[in-house]
């Protein structure tokens, strides 16, 4: 619903520029906004009037007009004056009023079915309806982001989204959580996925500088129709999960490159861990130490790659080598070999699955 602060500002303005005082009043006859005080009016005339069948009425020096809301009355707007002028810039001002209701209304109503599109509350035939009576494209290229902030109901990133989003009235931007922003954006036809993620990285580098957010930033796959928002909303959401497990260090996250962890985050509990224990039948990995861990994470990262290794960890390349047979003689698996080392990096993903699903369970 519309808010009084901004009747209160249209009447300032309608006043300012008329020289015409004017004060709208709910059905009651309380004050919602003013230019005067209307002390003198009281609150039996504007029942009065609101129960009546007339949609104007002039009483002792002063216009009454009744501001509707789909065809019911929702305001009483008095115009302090007589005579044929102040009555047409009277019904001036009813008509700015009634258009402001109605902008507003849409505006709440769109909001709220951008959120039931994207939890899958609709009907197929309703989602159409409802967008065609919104006057909103169904058949148009989308893409939903989620933006999670590491404060919870976070106003001025959602300000800095609005800001970047909101004006073109093609994009939406709302919440059906605390902890994270959506944004709905409409795409053009030449727009690839490219473009989606340097949009990403944009929204991500924005809010990191100028809300200090530590912001997190996830994508579903692009969509075709608005039937189909709900579909990419579920992919964002994977993807910042996923993204948190098994890619923590990374800030953006897209749906189409998960790779592996999108898998694994699909297995039941129950089979990774008869998985890691098959794998790792004394140690298991979440009890190396923290050198051990860093020799692992660097070896994967410089691609099974000895020599670049040893380099960038400042060790001897004997040294390296040392501790990889160490950790072959405790687990079995020489990491060196293609074939153990990618057994080993899923087994390391899965434990960071199972962690994150046990700390779940606890909180």
């Amino acid at each position: 619903m519309i808010s009084y602060q901004v009747i209160k500002s249209t009447i300032d303005e309608l006043r300012s520029i008329t020289r015409i005082d004017f004060a709208v009043l709910n059905l009651e006859g309380n004050v919602v906004a003013s230019t005067w005080k209307p002390e003198e009016i009281s609150a039996d005339t504007v029942r009065q009037f609101a129960s009546s069948l007339a949609d104007s009425q002039e009483v002792r020096g002063y216009h009454f007009y009744k501001v509707l809301d789909d065809k019911l009355p929702e305001y009483i707007l008095i115009v302090k004056g007589s005579g044929e002028d102040v009555h047409v810039i009277g019904k001036v001002a009813v008509c700015q009023l009634q258009n402001l209701i109605i902008a507003y209304k849409e505006r709440f109503d769109k909001n709220n079915f951008i959120q039931n599109l994207i939890l899958d509350n609709l009907l197929l035939v309703d989602i159409y309806n409802r967008a065609k009576k919104l006057h909103i494209e169904a058949e148009v290229r989308r893409i939903v982001y989620i933006i999670e902030t590491k404060t919870e109901k976070d106003s001025t990133a959602m300000e800095i989204v609005k800001g970047l989003f909101g004006s073109n009235g093609k994009d939406f931007i709302t919440a059906v959580d605390e902890k994270s922003i959506i944004l709905v954006q409409e795409l053009g036809s030449e727009n690839t996925y490219e473009d989606v993620r340097v949009t990403a990285g944009m929204i991500c580098d924005m809010l990191n500088t100028e809300a200090m957010s530590n912001a997190r930033v996830s994508y579903g796959t692009i969509i075709q129709e608005i039937q189909q928002v709900s579909r990419s909303y579920k992919e964002a959401r994977m993807a910042l999960n996923v993204g948190k497990i098994f890619y923590s260090e990374k800030r953006i996250h897209a749906y189409n490159t998960l790779g592996i962890g999108r898998l694994i985050y699909q297995l039941p509990v129950n089979l990774c861990e008869m998985f890691i224990h098959e794998i790792f039948t004394e140690q298991l990995p979440d009890t190396f130490d923290e050198e051990t861990l860093t020799t692992i994470n660097k070896f994967f990262e410089n691609n099974l790659n000895v020599s670049e290794t040893a380099r960038q960890l400042f060790v001897h390349r004997n040294t390296l080598v040392y501790r990889l047979e160490k950790l072959q003689k405790s687990t079995g698996l020489d990491i060196r070999e293609f074939d153990d080392a990618l057994t080993f990096k899923i087994a390391l993903m899965v434990v960071n699955y199972m962690k994150y699903m046990k700390q779940g369970e606890e909180s």
